[in-house]
């Protein structure tokens, strides 16, 4: 049908949001067709990419796609890694980067009403110009949009202390594969009024509705902070100074893991001063009251150390704290400098088996021959192994593809799922039938029946049969 309807399509489409918000030369499509999860296939590309301006818009187009059965993807940065908004089907693709306001910082209330293509890491900067606080913070931050942080419920280092995006959207405006527009919450801090619609569309992949604004609940700014670097010659003594932290009643806003691997990557291409011969180490981050950090910071430096860190640093100015978090951030694109692709696997797991977890994805990727560096949230269970190798060779995809698959089943047999941040998409979507009961897949397929009944709101994701 879509091959009928092109001319057609592109001529609604000009109709609803105007011809210099359209795009249909094959470049342009084929650039939108792709994001940032290496999987390229030319055969499976959109037909048309709208930008569109507002909700009305939004929802003239989903009726029109809805009326002659035609696919709709939601994009925003597309800095996925699960393949969340490519079009394995074809259609529509509703680019959201024009809607881009900040539409109300309420600091009495603390919330505050934003578009889908808002970025992040603007929206921290507006909101701490008055003294708040939004945590989530995806290594993408800088051009990670919210309408696809919160389709994926993404996190980030600070989700240890403070919660994921989950913890702080509080209502959404939302279209439906109809086109109609629903509110699923309100602005107050609390609301138990009905069932909790906000919840259900929250890391939903656009697979249930279409987000065009959110109100996102707030916090006070902390007043200070502090990091440090601690490393250690063994896992044993990094997962120990985690629990012994925690146990101390002590809640760092940040706790990271670099392995060995990514010290040495990291250092290689992005000098820091970080040291290369440690087994691995703990990026630590505690902030609030200035006359509270003091405490927090010895009891912190005593743990490490009657665990065997060998080495503690610590940043006395900014200007060094933010060196650390450069470090931090650089994992992915020193990673890259090693092979031509890198691909960022997710997974989760209870903390206490975050040594076997770490311990077998070295051994499946030794097994593999493949090149890895781990990194990830320890606090929360929460790691993320950058694999970097060549798609273009035939064994090390083979390889990769294996790996994956036991990456999978090790996290899964450590009581752990297979994503703590970056969603399934299509990525993950072949080994959600292991990770999840009969039952409660059976239901999760029912309640993308009832909100999308003829299976046009980006269809092939989180569940690998076309519903």
């Amino acid at each position: 049908m879509l091959k009928t309807l092109t001319n057609k399509l592109s001529q609604e489409m000009i109709k609803i949001v105007g011809k210099e918000n359209v795009l249909y030369s094959e470049e342009e499509i084929y650039t939108y067709s792709t994001d940032s999860t290496n999987i390229i296939n030319p055969n499976e590309k959109a037909d048309i990419v709208v930008f569109a301006l507002n909700k009305e818009q939004v929802s003239k187009i989903i009726k029109y796609a809805n009326a002659n059965l035609i696919p709709i993807i939601a994009r925003a940065a597309g800095t996925n890694l699960c393949g969340a908004c490519l079009p394995k089907s074809g259609g529509i693709i509703i680019d959201f980067s024009r809607m881009n306001r900040i539409i109300e910082i309420n600091k009495d209330n603390l919330y505050c009403i934003v578009e889908p293509g808002v970025v992040v890491e603007d929206l921290q900067k507006a909101v701490e110009e008055q003294d708040l606080f939004y945590p989530p913070d995806p290594s993408n931050l800088k051009v990670s949009m919210i309408g696809g942080s919160i389709g994926l419920s993404s996190g980030g280092p600070h989700t240890f202390k403070y919660g994921s995006t989950k913890d702080f959207i509080i209502n959404l405006e939302v279209v439906l594969s109809d086109g109609t527009i629903i509110h699923t919450g309100s602005s107050c801090s609390k609301d138990v009024t009905g069932y909790n619609m906000t919840q259900l569309f929250v890391g939903s992949e656009g697979t249930l509705g279409i987000i065009t604004q959110a109100t996102i609940r707030l916090i006070p700014k902390p007043e200070a902070k502090r990091v440090m670097l601690a490393y250690f010659d063994t896992l044993e003594d990094t997962s120990r100074t985690v629990n012994d932290i925690i146990s101390n009643l002590i809640t760092p806003s940040v706790i990271d893991l670099m392995d060995k691997n990514t010290l040495k990557t990291i250092e290689s291409f992005y000098p820091s001063g970080l040291l290369t011969d440690k087994t691995a180490a703990l990026l630590i981050e505690i902030d609030g009251f200035k006359s509270a950090l003091d405490e927090q910071y010895e009891k912190i430096i005593n743990i490490c150390t009657q665990n065997n860190s060998s080495y503690i640093q610590t940043a006395k100015t900014k200007e060094e704290e933010e060196k650390i978090w450069i470090a931090r951030r650089s994992s992915f694109g020193a990673t890259a400098k090693l092979a031509p692709n890198v691909v960022t696997e997710d997974v989760v797991v209870p903390r206490n088996n975050i040594v076997k977890l770490v311990k077998g994805i070295w051994e499946i990727c030794n097994k593999y021959e493949l090149k890895t560096c781990i990194m990830g949230h320890i606090g929360d269970g929460n790691i993320h192994p950058n694999i970097a190798l060549d798609l273009r060779n035939t064994q090390e995809k083979e390889n990769f593809k294996k790996a994956k698959t036991e990456l999978f089943e090790l996290a899964l047999s450590l009581n752990g799922r297979l994503s703590g941040e970056h969603g399934i998409g299509c990525e993950k979507s072949y080994f959600i039938n292991k990770a999840l009961d009969p039952n409660t897949l059976e239901y999760m397929k029912k309640i993308k029946k009832i909100f999308d009944p003829k299976n046009i709101l980006n269809p092939k994701k989180i569940f690998q049969e076309n519903l």
